[in-house]
């Protein structure tokens, strides 16, 4: 008898005539038992499901790029990868969901209905959707276009008005990876001498276990080498930015070379990407994307201008930023290329100085933005930039943009783009419907 329950459950017996205790008959489970189900993956979804919604955006974009590297052909040998619209439908619906794992959205593709009809009946494993989430990062940009250009050409983004602001993601990488020359260059020595120990270990060795298992010591071995090489080509970058007394002291990461130590929301200092969203304050269609690991704000705008043009052939006619943005030399470039500048005056030490009067120095350009932000009508235009800007921040964060879970910029890039692509995704289904998933 089970010491933890030591008595036998019963029920009173109440029959005619009979009073008393027995044992309560009850259907029990069987987990032993083997059962067969029909399973029809078309009804495994409500027709207002967000998944549909994701299947019907997929649908309609030009996903030429992505079949160019599929190497099967008709007519020839060799085994048909996963179709990359399935992979761009889930990393898309899984990015809404705030899934950041290839590993989790592999799972979820065998357990949740929701990724089992996008799949449709494809296996997919961790490392196809690994590998798919960052080797696409100009198919992806594409997308970014084509998708906001189609929404431009029915009429529902204008680029009347685009804010845009920095968010601060934290990089995969820890404080203590950051090293200076002098220890970068004993980290490089010492990884290439056990890059030729252990090649000449598998020279030597005959056990084919063993010689497995050196040769995976060595592919890391020579990982880590290459991420100390990358880390030392950086280091003239980061003196760069610093006082002549300090740059000594300039480190960087054995980890991922290319992320700098900035400050966060929090106050903390951690190693970081600044990731730039520009969003049409009409739609709050994301329109452009870049990561930098620049810790400043500071002539970021003038960038984002400039890629806008490329992306869509026209200009913004006016870019509301922060006072991070608020570089004098970017308002004078960005005015001059024909957007109008909304971005707060910073307060003037002397406290009697009215910080909307043009100052002697300042170019035709600035002075008409020190006046332009004086008046009640800039003001009502700015709040744009809160209402828009922040709100995208807050969606990506709270769709699970906290940490990257990649390394180096490019790979960084694709992160973001994913998650601009999502939220797009709502963005189109409300301003425009895509039919199928659409309440």
């Amino acid at each position: 008898m089970d010491t933890l329950f030591p008595f036998e459950p019963a029920a009173r017996v109440r029959g005619e005539g009979e009073r008393g205790w027995a044992k309560p008959r009850v259907q029990e489970a069987n987990r032993a038992q083997v059962e067969l189900r029909a399973v029809d993956l078309e009804g495994l979804l409500p027709a207002e499901h967000r998944a549909r919604t994701v299947w019907a955006f997929v649908e309609r974009l030009d996903l030429t790029l992505f079949y160019a590297s599929v190497r099967a052909v008709e007519g020839h040998a060799g085994r048909p990868p996963v179709d990359p619209k399935i992979l761009l439908a889930l990393w898309l619906y899984a990015t809404l969901e705030g899934v950041g794992s290839a590993r989790a959205l592999a799972r979820l593709c065998e357990a949740h209905e929701a990724y089992r009809w996008l799949a449709g009946g494809v296996s997919v494993n961790y490392h196809t959707l690994a590998d798919f989430r960052v080797d696409h990062v100009q198919a992806l940009d594409t997308l970014l276009t084509q998708s906001v250009a189609a929404l431009m050409a029915a009429g529902a983004v204008k680029l009347r008005r685009v804010a845009q602001d920095g968010v601060r993601v934290r990089a995969s990488a820890g404080a203590s990876s950051f090293r200076r020359k002098a220890r970068l260059e004993a980290c490089l020595e010492a990884a290439e001498a056990q890059v030729k120990a252990l090649r000449a270990e598998l020279l030597t060795d005959a056990g084919a276990s063993r010689r497995r298992e050196r040769a995976a010591r060595e592919r890391a071995m020579r990982e880590r080498q290459a991420r100390v090489a990358k880390a030392l080509e950086q280091l003239p970058e980061v003196a760069a930015k610093k006082k002549a007394k300090e740059r000594a002291q300039a480190r960087a990461s054995t980890t991922d070379a290319q992320a700098r130590v900035m400050k966060m929301a929090d106050g903390g200092f951690r190693p970081a990407y600044n990731a730039q969203l520009a969003t049409d304050t009409a739609s709050q269609v994301v329109v452009g994307v870049a990561v930098t690991n620049a810790g400043s704000d500071q002539g970021q705008m003038g960038v984002m201008v400039e890629q806008l043009c490329k992306r869509y052939g026209r200009r913004a006619e006016a870019m509301l930023v922060d006072g991070g943005f608020a570089k004098l030399e970017d308002i004078e470039r960005v005015t001059q290329s024909g957007s109008v500048v909304y971005a707060p005056v910073l307060a003037p030490r002397d406290q009697s100085r009215d910080a909307h009067v043009p100052r002697p120095g300042d170019s035709p350009e600035v002075a008409a933005w020190r006046q332009r932000m004086g008046t009640a009508e800039a003001k009502t235009i700015y709040k744009e930039r809160a209402a828009t800007a922040e709100c995208v921040n807050a969606q990506a964060r709270n769709r699970g943009l906290q940490q990257l879970p990649v390394r180096g910029v490019v790979k960084a890039t694709a992160i973001l783009l994913w998650y601009a692509l999502a939220h797009n995704v709502m963005r189109t289904a409300a301003l425009v419907g895509l039919g199928a998933g659409i309440t």
